[in-house]
């Protein structure tokens, strides 16, 4: 949720950025990497030793990185599925990299076992939450829902972390993840539910839909030619899409983001 209504106002604030890298020859790819770098070093290494608000401040400056990425690709018209793949990949090695970090502080000199358990967790449900999402686009449906997605999850946990390093109780941070544990829980159960209704429907899974909405959302533009089963209009200027599908089925127009 907070990934699609804050899309706007960081586009704005870091196009800047994005525009003097571009100009300094930085590859949206090499920022990826770059970025992903800092924050598994400021995650594996600051927090172990306890230095967790100095972790959190080091992994702020690169966690960013996230957002710069897309936005020097679509300034330079560099957008591609390789690009979005290393994007989508690389946020699973940062976010394991956050959690694996606070779990090593908490069974460590955090003496704080329950965020140390709590991490692990949010670790691996995370990573489930990506996957049900990924798994049902790749079978067509959409799963495009949830109260705690990755910006929500990594806002959360970055700002309670870096506070317990300014001498906030452990047992906020405990009670923190313990919440988005529950959260990713809900979140999980919101996609599967999506897609059985999906499935319940009597429908087909509308591919063709789901992945031209995927090439707007990437920016890809050309969209390729059309299925078999359907015709594809072309995408207008707002990255919507319109859908003609070949099962007799009306009109359908796909928007970005929701």
């Amino acid at each position: 949720m907070l990934d699609r209504h804050a899309r706007d106002l960081t586009t704005r604030l870091f196009t800047p950025v994005a525009r003097t890298l571009l100009r300094a020859g930085v590859s949206p790819d090499t920022v990826t990497v770059v970025g992903t770098l800092g924050v598994s070093l400021g995650a594996l290494v600051l927090f172990p030793l306890g230095h967790l608000f100095w972790g959190t401040l080091f992994i702020t400056a690169f966690v960013f990185s996230d957002l710069v990425d897309g936005i020097m690709a679509r300034e330079a018209g560099s957008t591609g599925r390789w690009g979005a793949f290393l994007d989508s990949t690389l946020d699973r090695v940062q976010d394991a990299a956050v959690f694996l970090g606070l779990c090593l502080w908490g069974f460590g000199v955090g003496a704080a076992p329950a965020v140390g358990a709590l991490s692990a967790a949010c670790l691996a449900l995370g990573m489930l939450v990506s996957y049900v999402r990924a798994k049902a686009e790749a079978l067509g449906w959409s799963a495009h829902v949830g109260i705690a997605e990755r910006a929500e999850r990594l806002v959360a946990t970055l700002v309670v972390a870096g506070l317990t390093g300014l001498g906030l109780p452990p047992v906020v941070l405990a009670v923190t993840l313990g919440l988005l544990v529950a959260a990713s829980l809900v979140t999980v159960g919101q996609r599967m539910a999506a897609v059985r209704r999906q499935a319940c429907g009597g429908g087909r899974p509308r591919r063709d839909a789901l992945l031209l909405r995927h090439a707007a959302e990437q920016r890809l533009g050309d969209v390729g030619p059309a299925h078999a089963e359907g015709r594809v209009g072309p995408v207008d200027q707002r990255l919507g899409v319109r859908v003609v599908l070949g099962d007799g089925l009306a009109q359908q127009r796909v928007g970005v983001g929701g």
